[in-house]
């Protein structure tokens, strides 16, 4: 499956959350939404990224938008995660990782030589109209929350 790119549509999806409430992309209309997709919960680097988009909440607030944690693990897996960590913004179940590879973020990874397919570390920001503003494919952790107030700031301007 291929990268989605800036100007097209963000695919819908209807997912559970950390809570087991039914989050839909279309809940979030006329609102900038962070969606990324990590590895695992609780584990190093997702964690990191975790808790700085927690951190970051209150700028990301103040541009409107919506964070959305998606990864393969299960409701409860999220819940634990949630509450270990303070989580203030909803992780989503794609259990059959539909929404991933709808995103494109369902890749080959090569680990040691070995081979697996999983998800590879990305965030898309969708703008308030459904459209995919920006995409960082290959997410490194450190400073990825400041990059992505750097481009809801643009994305503010643009409208």
């Amino acid at each position: 499956m291929d990268w989605l790119e800036p100007g097209e549509k963000a695919p819908a999806f209807t997912l559970k959350d950390d809570q087991g409430k039914t989050v839909k992309l279309s809940d979030f209309k006329g609102k900038p939404v962070v969606l990324y997709f990590y590895p695992k919960d609780d584990t190093p680097g997702c964690t990191k990224e975790a808790c700085a988009f927690r951190d970051a909440s209150a700028q990301l607030k103040k541009h409107g938008a919506v964070v959305l944690g998606v990864s393969p693990d299960d409701v409860e897996s999220h819940a634990k995660f949630r509450d270990k960590f303070k989580l203030n913004f909803p992780l989503l179940a794609d259990e059959k990782h539909a929404v991933a590879e709808a995103y494109g973020a369902w890749r080959e990874k090569n680990m040691y030589g070995k081979k697996s397919m999983g998800i590879q570390r990305s965030t898309y920001l969708i703008d308030g109209q459904g459209k995919i503003a920006q995409v960082w494919k290959r997410v490194q952790v450190d400073g990825h929350e400041a990059q992505v107030l750097e481009a809801l700031q643009e994305l503010a301007k643009a409208v």
